[in-house]
């Protein structure tokens, strides 16, 4: 059963709303009857993700609000602490992100995507920007975003 690991970190909790949409659409049994595999969704906090967490994952969804124009800290923190250790060990998993934006989101995507890119890592959905307030739709596509990403580990296809 393949692993699919929630780093995320939320101060006001709509990154937390995104997170949980997005668990929803990953843990959802259209995925079991489509692909006969379940998948493993462990959601863990930023603080709390550490490098056997990432090492045993066969995939990633990270989310963070933008702060300042980047990634939370604690995203950062997380980067910090396990991109070395698992630099050589997970080339070429999929991975997704979300980020909760009060402006454009695209600074913090912008900081989280090298970083993704420089440990190999293989951006198999768009990145995903909620903008402004939480809206249904932007729950939506995290719900989605969720379900493609695992639907695709599930099936084999990343």
């Amino acid at each position: 059963m393949p692993t699919l690991l929630v780093v995320f970190h939320s101060a006001s909790g709509g990154t937390t709303r995104l997170v949980e949409s997005a668990v929803d659409g990953a843990r959802s049994p259209e995925i079991v009857e489509a692909t006969g595999t379940a998948v493993d969704v462990r959601v863990l906090g930023a603080f709390d993700a550490g490098v056997d967490d990432v090492m045993v994952a066969d995939g990633y969804l990270l989310a963070t609000p933008e702060n300042f124009g980047y990634m939370s800290g604690a995203l950062k923190d997380f980067f910090d602490r396990t991109y070395h250790p698992c630099l050589e060990h997970t080339r070429g998993r999929p991975y997704g992100l979300l980020v909760k934006a009060g402006g454009g989101g695209t600074a913090a995507v912008d900081a989280v995507v090298p970083l993704a890119t420089g440990l190999d890592w293989r951006p198999v959905v768009e990145p995903f920007v909620a903008a402004g307030d939480l809206t249904d739709a932007h729950l939506a596509a995290a719900h989605e975003l969720g379900a493609t990403l695992a639907g695709g580990m599930a099936a084999g296809l990343w």
